[in-house]
Order: structure tokens, then C-alpha cells, then sequence
């Protein structure tokens, strides 16, 4: 248990980060649900269009430090397969 003030304000400023860091993986989770879906109803031209609004989030989340930037290369680059895969 937390002794120090400073360390029971850390632990107050994790809880509010973790909120805030889930909800950001959360919504960038909801962008890369939206290619799948698309992806599986064979729509290349949905497909393309949730991809290119599913970057910038994905990159937002590297930003924010909540993602890996591997990571999220891996990923935006077997997405980007699939849909080109589409065609």
C-alpha cells in the first residue's frame, strides 16, 4: 500500500491514465473492426475507405504511446494486403 503522498497521487493518475489509454484502444479496436467487416463482406471499396480512416488512428495511438509502433505497422500492413487482396 501507498505511504507517501506522492505515491498515492501516482496511483490516482494511473487510474485516470488507464481510462483514458482503454478508451483509445478501444476506439482504434472499433476502426480496424470496421476493415475487418468489410473485409469479409468482400466490399473493396468500403474496405479501402475504413482503412484510410483507420490509420490515422492507429498512428494516434503510436503517438499516444498506448500501441507499439511495430505493432501497428504489422498490423496496418496485413490490412493493407487484405484489401489490396480484394481486387
Amino acid at each position: 500500500m501507498a505511504n507517501t503522498p506522492q505515491a498515492k497521487k501516482r496511483i490516482r493518475r494511473n487510474d485516470r491514465r488507464a481510462v483514458v489509454n482503454g478508451n483509445r484502444v478501444g476506439r482504434i479496436r472499433t476502426f480496424v473492426k470496421k476493415v475487418e467487416l468489410a473485409l469479409l463482406a468482400g466490399d473493396k471499396a468500403v474496405a479501402a475507405e475504413a482503412l484510410a480512416a483507420a490509420q490515422p488512428e492507429m498512428a494516434r495511438g503510436v503517438a499516444k504511446g498506448v500501441l507499439h509502433k511495430n505493432t501497428v505497422a504489422r498490423k496496418f500492413s496485413r490490412l493493407s494486403k487484405r484489401v489490396a487482396a480484394l481486387g
